[in-house]
């Protein structure tokens, strides 16, 4: 009987900051860091602001694996961050995967945070958060959009942990804030009518800025005839914010929903190029 030592599987580390700052006339790079499997990329734009590509190289997330993003928008700075591709957690034979994201935004400065879906496979285990702390004057938008497996591979996540927290500040008061957990026997909880009812693509949207209510007419005119979405208008401490949600049959499905609203909000501006549909 062989007496080798049992060695521990490989384990997915990344950590990447991007710091912005306001240049001469444009948003240029103050500072960028790239540690592990996190690197950022930053394609051509054709105006002032900044597009920032978040890539993932060990190619998905399993088990024990932890990405953690830190995003600083500075004075008026316009700064879009996506990802290179939907990020993938596959099945979990031990420990939990921890995806960890905080943005701060400066005072006169706009961030879109329009990361790709995430897609869980069956057994995958999933905890994730977003901390964004906001200045008065700054304007947000984020989405985050989930798959529970891909329909058209003919996957489903039948069980597995997931675990979403997002927090969001303005001057250090509390604007918004949920939790989010699925667990256990997530396809019988996702059938159910006050969940998902049996769709398996689903999303929430946040915006905050002085336009909202401006916005807001033709956003809930947009979702009106769409079954599983629709948006809320709440002022809290004098700060408006916008949030809706999204489910759809898949994920072509939802995104057909998600890139008319976001491009209205995003004053009529298309998603980042990496989106494909």
């Amino acid at each position: 009987m062989s007496n080798a030592a049992i060695i521990a599987p490989q384990r997915a580390f990344g950590k990447g900051r991007l710091v912005a700052k306001a240049a001469v006339g444009r948003t240029r790079i103050a500072e960028l860091y790239q540690e592990g499997c996190a690197k950022i990329r930053l394609p051509k734009t054709f105006d002032g602001s900044m597009e920032a590509v978040l890539i993932n190289s060990s190619g998905g997330l399993t088990g024990g694996d932890r990405m953690a993003w830190k995003i600083e928008a500075g004075a008026a700075t316009e700064l879009t961050v996506t990802t290179q591709a939907c990020e993938k957690i596959y099945k979990a034979s031990a420990g939990t995967v921890d995806v960890t994201t905080r943005i701060d935004v400066a005072a006169g400065a706009r961030v879109e945070w329009l990361p790709q879906e995430t897609i869980l496979f069956d057994r995958a285990s999933l905890t994730r958060s977003l901390d964004v702390e906001l200045d008065d004057g700054a304007t947000f938008l984020g989405v985050e959009a989930v798959l529970l497996g891909r329909k058209a591979m003919g996957e489903a996540m039948q069980t597995g942990l997931f675990r979403d927290r997002w927090r969001i500040r303005v001057d250090g008061r509390l604007l918004h804030a949920e939790n989010l957990t699925f667990a256990d026997d997530i396809a019988a909880l996702a059938a159910r009518a006050a969940v998902l009812g049996d769709r398996v693509a689903f999303a929430t949207l946040f915006y905050t800025g002085p336009d909202c209510e401006l916005l807001l007419p033709r956003l809930r005119a947009q979702l009106e005839t769409q079954a599983g979405a629709g948006v809320s208008h709440v002022q809290v401490g004098g700060r408006d914010k916008l949030v809706a949600r999204f489910a759809a049959a898949d994920g072509f499905s939802l995104r057909k929903i998600l890139i008319p609203v976001i491009s209205h909000l995003r004053k009529q501006t298309t998603v980042p190029k990496v989106w494909v549909l």
